[in-house]
């Protein structure tokens, strides 16, 4: 009975009904071995030796696996069929042979399956072959190059650049991406032009819109209609000359489907259809995977399986009709160069099974199952046959021309089921359907109308457009990319607002010290090549030391030569290097640089302790000026906040300023004097935005803490404040009071509303839930008992987000789910890959107990163990 490893329980589980009884199929929940985050875990000087350390996670199902040995001494690997399931494979057997679980009578054979049904078991177990060292030198050199930057650049950054968090091989470059597309916009400059619209109407009064594109004779370019003043002298041409169709001109045209999803597509509609980033949808494809129901999902490649094409086929004209399958099954090739170990695409491993069939109450598996299925398809199914037509109506003088395009789809052959997403999507005329329209006939003016348009700067990024780069560009491989923009993300470097990327000030001063000091290593082609070397490896073409030898060599180099410079050398150079950007030349030709509030100090980039960037005075601290970094924005700088505070009005006789502290934005009552040093102030709720303030909400802020009157039961004062925290209830003496209770309030205006008998409730509320510490809480959402071991499971709110409870065991629901999502189906397979985790340590605990009582025996057993 051989001992099968895979990767996830789920995985196991669903194999081990296809493998039956004769064999033991177990969990390595991922990588099992990894390099410790300490120096010398790659030794250059020493052949580029790795330490590897099995991790404290991962010794438990070491030991299931080595004991399963004992009793059944054969092991077969069947982790997942790409660089990184090889390298899993390779590990697993490194380790179980460190330990000597593997010995060596013990056989040892990898299979790789690229879906997970029984015909695809079955025929994997039956072609076993051994680990494929030159994948697993490809993974080797991977993380050795990843290590080395990481572990070498990123101390450079602390030292030099103060708040930055890290640096790597591939999420340096990808930031570039971003970087550099923010500058773009920034350096923009919107041009005006004006287009010539009319609705015209057909002699049996059908309405179509055509557009001016001749004036006067001449061709008009986008930009020769500069003004409203010449547009509307072109609307006048227009409108003072009697119109008639000079031709219709319709041409057959067809569109094609596109291939099938391999990991970057996937990726990308995803994002586009389904709002998913490319973590969670990687997340989502593998528990689709390890179910059954797709290929998988780590693949450059778009081909597919013959018998999978025939099923595609026979399913098309199953549910669709003859019509819509293609006399010949369309063939896809890979555009990469080294198609990751030649992949099929992903795809469903049931073409018969539709979305509506699914037997999965997940939404997001819905969703993309659905789109893996469709485009899967759409992608054997015919073309989509058109017809495009142009009409161009004009003058009898020949002084304007307009033009009407639009398409009529005669056939919608894969259109029927799928269409692909697109990004920035701009609105095309020829998608328009026109009226029946003849030669000669007249065209009746209804409408008439100039618009006006400025360009557009390019778009910021979306997850799906920078996967899209990052492939054109050849940088990281597909099982890279949704880590790759999820670590930017999580060292903030970038922010996601409204699905774009948008680069943080601590993420643009990386790349600029970066590009000057480690221009190479953050290179588009120096990465490509690099990416290229490594497919080289896989493939058994390059020897991975050699890739290494030769990086190291340069890059340790680099290194070296930033060691002796200093903080104020290093902002200075990065002041020269973006100072077009930072501080563009003034109109009137003076000095950007100049501080434009003492006009004594120059202007220069500094940093702040949390990592961000700023724009201040040399002149510091006699000139308190900054503006946030970027270049200067005039309507931005208008509203912010001066050196010497924002004026708001006056009360009371006093003026009301609004000014920024070290701790943040305040306000604050009177000026400091000699003899009023320490003015009345009150800090403003992060909620509020301090250059908007008012003088009302200034002053109320002012009138805090509010007094709501003696407590009915003891007479003790109940105040209302804004703290640290937010705003919350104070039963004390006074607000300075370390005692007493405190109950938060749930929005900032209930400091100035609540009123006596609610804060008596709120202040009772919390001294009961100080004595009531250990009662069980009330579920949120109760599923009911587990399918498979007995016991009520439930989805519990928990102070770090919801869970699943299940006896002892507390499962985290992953980010994005929502608690009345979760199906009893998603809670057992969150309690199945936590539970083994929890026994631990009440096996710790016992053993820890009974030591005291025998210490001998104890002794004894620790002098077996050191003897083994």
């Amino acid at each position: 009975m051989p001992v099968v490893v895979v990767e996830s329980p789920a995985k196991a589980k669903t194999i081990n009904k296809y493998l039956g009884n004769d064999y033991t199929v177990l969990a390595s929940y991922g990588h099992v071995r990894d390099l410790p985050p300490k120096d010398g875990s790659v030794d250059p000087d020493n052949g580029f030796e790795m330490l590897w350390e099995v991790a404290s996670s991962s010794k438990k199902h070491m030991k299931a696996i080595a004991d399963a040995l004992k009793e059944d001494n054969a092991l077969i690997l069947a982790t997942d069929p790409d660089r990184e399931g090889e390298a899993i494979s390779w590990h697993l057997q490194e380790a179980l042979t460190a330990r000597k679980s593997i010995k060596k009578d013990t056989p040892v054979s990898r299979v790789t399956f690229n879906a997970i049904t029984k015909s695809a078991v079955t025929e994997a177990m039956a072609n076993a072959r051994q680990v494929d060292m030159p994948l697993v030198e490809a993974y080797l050199a991977r993380r050795a190059l990843d290590y080395l930057v990481g572990f070498n650049l990123s101390p450079v950054l602390w030292r030099k650049l103060p708040g930055a968090k890290s640096a790597g091989r591939v999420q340096s470059v990808c930031l570039r991406i971003l970087t550099e597309r923010e500058m773009e916009i920034e350096a923009f400059r919107n041009r005006e032009y004006w287009s010539v619209k009319a609705v015209l109407a057909s002699p049996r009064g059908q309405e179509y819109e055509a557009r001016l594109v001749s004036l006067a004779g001449k061709k008009l370019d986008k930009y020769d209609l500069e003004n409203q003043t010449q547009a509307e002298m072109a609307e006048q041409a227009i409108t003072s000359r009697d119109l008639k169709i000079q031709s219709v001109e319709a041409k057959p045209a067809s569109r094609n489907p596109s291939a099938p999803f391999m990991t970057s597509t996937l990726q990308q509609e995803a994002s586009r259809k389904c709002g998913m980033g490319a973590r969670a949808a990687m997340s989502t494809a593998q528990r689709l995977y390890e179910a059954g129901y797709i290929t998988y999902m780590r693949t450059d490649g778009i081909d597919m399986a013959p018998e999978a094409v025939a099923a595609a086929r026979d399913a098309i004209k199953g549910f669709y009709g003859a019509d819509y399958v293609p006399a010949k099954p369309r063939i896809y090739k890979n555009k990469a160069k080294n198609a990751q170990e030649a992949h099929e695409c992903v795809r469903p491993t049931d073409m018969t099974i539709k979305p509506d069939d699914l037997p999965v109450t997940d939404v997001d598996q819905r969703k993309l199952y659905d789109l893996i299925w469709k485009r899967t398809l759409a992608s054997q199914m015919e073309g989509a046959r058109l017809e495009r037509t142009t009409v161009e109506i004009g003058s009898d003088d020949g002084q304007v021309t307009l033009r009407a395009s639009g398409q009529v789809v005669l056939f919608d052959g894969f259109l029927k089921i799928y269409e692909e997403g697109r990004d920035d999507v701009v609105v095309d005329d020829d998608d328009k359907r026109l009226p029946q329209l003849s030669q000669g006939e007249p065209a009746d003016k209804r409408i008439v109308k100039p618009e006006q348009h400025f360009t557009q700067p390019p778009p910021r990024y979306t997850e799906a457009t920078l996967v899209k780069r990052m492939e054109e560009l050849g940088i990281g491989r597909p099982s890279t990319y949704a880590s790759i923009v999820t670590t930017i993300q999580d060292r903030e470097y970038v922010r996601k607002d409204r699905n774009r990327l948008i680069p943080e000030d601590k993420g643009r001063l990386v790349i600029a010290f970066l590009e000057n000091y480690f221009r190479r290593y953050v290179g588009y082609d120096f990465t490509a090549d690099l990416e290229g070397q490594l497919d080289d490896v896989s493939a058994g073409d390059r020897d991975y030391k050699d890739v290494l030898g030769r990086f190291w060599t340069d890059f340790s180099a680099s290194i070296a030569e930033t060691s002796e410079l200093r903080i104020t050398e290093v902002l200075e150079k990065i002041n020269e290097v973006l100072e077009p950007h930072l501080f563009p030349a003034l109109e009137d030709g003076g000095d950007p640089r100049l501080c434009p509030n003492c006009e004594i100090g120059r202007l220069s980039m500094r940093t702040a302790r949390s990592g961000g960037a700023f724009i201040g005075c040399s002149n510091y601290p006699e000139c308190r000026y900054t503006r946030p970094f970027g270049p200067p924005d005039p309507e931005a700088e208008a509203s912010a906040i001066p050196p010497d505070g924002k004026l708001l009005g006056e009360d009371a006789g006093d003026e009301i300023r609004v000014f920024k502290g070290r701790f943040g934005p305040y306000v604050q009552r009177g000026p400091v004097t000699e003899e009023n040093k320490k003015p009345p102030r009150q800090s403003i709720p992060k909620d509020w935005a301090p250059e908007e303030l008012e003088l009302e909400r200034g002053v109320m802020l002012l009138s805090l803490p509010r007094q709501l009157g003696p407590h009915p039961e003891d007479g003790v004062m109940i105040w209302a404040n804004i703290g640290r925290y937010g705003p919350y209830l104070k039963h004390a003496e006074s607000t300075s009071d370390r005692g007493g209770t405190n109950a938060n309030l749930e929005g900032i205006d209930e400091v100035w509303t609540v009123g006596m008998n609610r804060a008596v409730q709120l202040l009772a509320e919390k001294v009961a839930s100080r004595g009531g510490r250990g009662v069980a809480a009330k579920p949120l959402h109760e599923l009911g008992e587990h399918p498979d071991e007995g016991g009520p499971v439930a989805v519990m709110k928990g102070k770090y987000g919801p869970y699943v409870k299940w006896g002892k065991v507390n499962a985290t629901i992953p980010k994005g789910t929502e608690p009345e999502q979760v199906t009893m189906e998603m809670a057992v397979q969150l309690i199945l890959e936590k539970a083994p985790a929890k026994k631990k340590p009440a096996k710790k605990k016992a053993a820890a107990k009974k030591k005291p009582a025998a210490k001998k025996p104890a002794a004894k057993k620790a002098a077996t163990k050191k003897k083994e």
